[in-house]
């Protein structure tokens, strides 16, 4: 997890998507180009095979793994200048007087060895003079010679430079001392922090693409500071401290949204980036077959596709159609990923009239990978819903070939039984031109679950 203290953060949905990682991609690169701030694009959570694809096609670097939006001790570490314990204390005092009153001692192998602090050099100067007039007379430059290793406190506490602040918080509310410890993955030194830094610690900024809701965002994100959203789904917001950018609109993906804010401001993506939005774009729509498609998609797949499909480019001699083609089959398929892989990989969770509940989806080309793996997806299903403590969970998975969806229920609901798919011999229910998980299958689903 990189340094945040300092950085903005566009970041899309858990078990993101290719839109939720092209739109922060493409949102991140506009933002900086425009305002010239400090943003990097983010997600919250492992890239799917489809996205994965889309990414080394375009020779492009996955966004920031943002395991949840709490502050952790990077943010508050300083990297303060060291010295080594059998150094002169007198190194250790001129690094304490340029620092506030703290000087890291490390061994030469970049291993925490004690911090010179002023209630260690308190002690040590008790303990070096004592009570007895005589060796007050010490002089200062003699005890500045004696080696840094006297004067340390070795018994500060270290903390992970990736762990998450409040969960070590009690702990240093404990400690007498005011200086700690922050170490890296191999427990070398990383830098101090001080306890009034983790009692307040700055919060991350963050922006939300192709999602709205806090059920479907990352973890902790309330200790951070929502700066704007830009979406295309139903509304579900979360609170915010002040007011905020909200942009919600009725388009089939996210990055149509983005590459319109692009265009906007008189700019054009790169082609990798233009065609790592169109993908976003391809796939959110099943290429611009999708009921959720508007007119302004067809527009913005054109641009993305003149930006994208540029003589010299990795897509150049592409089409829009052979394009999406090459997406949607890197994205379907049941065979390659484990059961609970596919049930997890684009899970939402909803909420309605009391019942929570998750509808995942996944692709094939045809039905036949369905009937093969039915058994075991299905109980897959059951142990993501009961690990989530859910009321029931569907999986729709759809056949991107022939336009149509199968779907596995967990539960046999009575509300559910109004459901307008007729239930085949497997147990499955068909939905017939059912595309859509947002625009076709979730409102009769929530239809069916208000009465």
């Amino acid at each position: 997890m990189p340094n945040t203290s300092d950085k903005i953060f566009v970041i899309g949905h858990l078990n993101p998507d290719t839109d939720a990682i092209a739109s922060a991609m493409g949102y991140a690169w506009l933002l900086q180009d425009k305002d010239g701030e400090k943003i990097v694009a983010a997600r919250a959570g492992q890239l799917n095979p489809q996205t994965i694809w889309v990414l080394k096609r375009r020779q492009l670097d996955p966004p920031t793994l943002l395991p949840d939006a709490s502050p952790r001790f990077e943010s508050i570490c300083h990297r303060l200048n060291t010295t080594t314990p059998e150094r002169p204390l007198r190194e250790a005092w001129a690094i304490a007087n340029r620092t506030g009153g703290t000087a890291p001692v490390v061994t030469d192998d970049g291993k925490p060895f004690g911090l010179v602090t002023v209630l260690s050099l308190f002690k040590f100067l008790s303990e070096a003079v004592g009570p007895h007039p005589r060796r007050e007379e010490i002089r200062l430059a003699e005890l500045l010679d004696r080696p840094c290793s006297e004067a340390c406190d070795t018994e500060v506490p270290r903390f992970p430079i990736k762990s998450r602040i409040k969960d070590a918080l009690p702990r240093i509310l404990r400690e007498e001392r005011s200086e700690f410890w922050v170490i890296d993955d191999h427990g070398n030194y990383a830098g101090v922090f001080r306890q009034r830094e983790a009692l307040k610690p700055p919060r991350l900024k963050l922006i939300m693409v192709d999602h709205n809701e806090t059920g479907q965002a990352l973890g902790a994100l309330d200790e951070a500071d929502l700066l704007e959203i830009l979406d295309h789904h139903r509304l579900g917001n979360p609170t915010t401290r002040l007011p905020i950018r909200f942009t919600v609109d009725v388009v089939g993906s996210t990055s149509t949204l983005v590459s319109e804010r692009i265009n906007e401001a008189g700019l054009s993506a790169p082609p990798p980036l233009a065609g790592l939005l169109l993908a976003g774009l391809l796939s959110d729509t099943l290429i611009l077959t999708s009921p959720t498609t508007t007119e302004r998609d067809h527009e913005a797949a054109a641009r993305l596709a003149r930006w994208a499909f540029v003589r010299g480019s990795m897509l150049e001699g592409e089409t829009i159609e052979t394009y999406g083609r090459q997406i949607l089959e890197a994205g379907a398929g049941l065979s390659s990923r484990s059961p609970e892989e596919i049930v997890s990989a684009d899970f939402k969770l909803y909420e309605t009239d009391g019942i929570e509940f998750g509808i995942s989806q996944a692709e094939v080309t045809n039905f036949a990978q369905l009937d093969e793996h039915l058994d075991a997806l299905r109980g897959a299903l059951t142990d993501l819903k009961d690990a989530r403590g859910l009321r029931f969970a569907m999986l729709m998975v759809t056949d991107v070939v022939r336009r149509t969806s199968r779907l596995i229920i967990t539960d046999e609901l009575p509300e559910l039984e109004v459901l307008p798919y007729p239930r085949l011999a497997d147990h499955t229910l068909e939905a017939v031109d059912v595309v859509s998980r947002k625009k076709q299958l979730l409102p009769v689903v929530f239809g069916a679950l208000e009465g």
